[in-house]
């Protein structure tokens, strides 16, 4: 049998790591859902939250697809694009500003300083109330937003689970978001789906999170609005009127390393 040689390079925003693979060349296409979630693995893999594959476009600087820790292809990732603009630039593919093409549609981004990436999110509905401090909303990923107090005590992995699971909300699961309002910014903590289990970031979460605490009029914090995940902080600017626009998702990226992987 012929081992594949996987070239990658590893990526993280807030935590949220990810495998990063140059696609251009169509040179990993044909990855198997069991190698990507092989490659995912924490003990037995490089380890990651998730791949992404920087695909040719043309008509955009390149094209991102996203796949879960359980190697299936997924929704938007925030981080997960704040991470890939990082690498592009770094491949050479724009100087500053950048926009390319995702599952979602089209997005724009740019590096402001220091590897701060500015990422243009996708439009969205305002959110669905489900109770006082329970709401729903799509931010690209769909996203359960759950206000509580002392987010440190909660199990996320185990009261993230009952909810990603409970059909009465989402057929399909959802991520799930535990925030907590502390002086100006929101505390959060996410149960990812497709990782299963909680990661230390999550940025369509925190664009989630974000949108809903001004909307359920949580708080009435100035822009941009700063969250404090376990990795880190993220900041969100948005517009709202008839709908939820001119979002963007700001924070931290950084390359952690690079290797080849051998998949026999």
């Amino acid at each position: 049998m012929t081992a594949k040689l996987i070239k990658f390079q590893k990526y993280q925003g807030a935590g949220n790591d990810f495998i990063m693979l140059d696609n251009r060349a169509n040179e990993y296409s044909n990855l198997e859902t069991a190698e990507i979630a092989f490659l995912c693995d924490r003990h037995f893999g490089i380890g990651a939250d998730g791949l992404i594959m920087l695909d040719s476009s043309t008509d955009s600087h390149f094209h991102m697809r996203y796949f879960n820790s359980d190697g299936k292809e997924s929704t938007m990732c925030g981080n997960g694009g704040r991470c890939i603009v990082l690498f592009a630039y770094h491949l050479g593919l724009f100087e500053k500003k950048t926009w390319f093409t995702a599952v979602d549609g089209q997005h724009e981004a740019e590096i402001i300083s220091n590897n701060i990436i500015r990422l243009k999110m996708s439009d969205c509905q305002f959110p669905a109330k489900i109770t006082d401090n329970i709401f729903a909303i799509d931010t690209g990923s769909p996203h359960l937003v759950i206000f509580t107090s002392k987010i440190e005590d909660i199990d996320v992995r185990s009261e993230g689970k009952k909810w990603r699971y409970n059909e009465k909300i989402s057929i399909n699961g959802m991520n799930v978001n535990f925030c907590e309002i502390e002086n100006d910014e929101i505390r959060i903590r996410t149960y990812e789906r497709g990782v299963e289990d909680e990661t230390l970031a999550c940025g369509t979460g925190c664009v989630a999170a974000a949108i809903t605490a001004v909307y359920g009029k949580k708080f009435q914090a100035k822009h941009p609005i700063k969250l404090r995940a376990l990795g880190g902080v993220l900041c969100v600017d948005f517009v709202q009127d008839e709908n939820v626009h001119s979002i963007f998702l700001t924070g931290e990226a950084k390359k952690v390393f690079n290797g080849i992987a051998e998949i026999i």
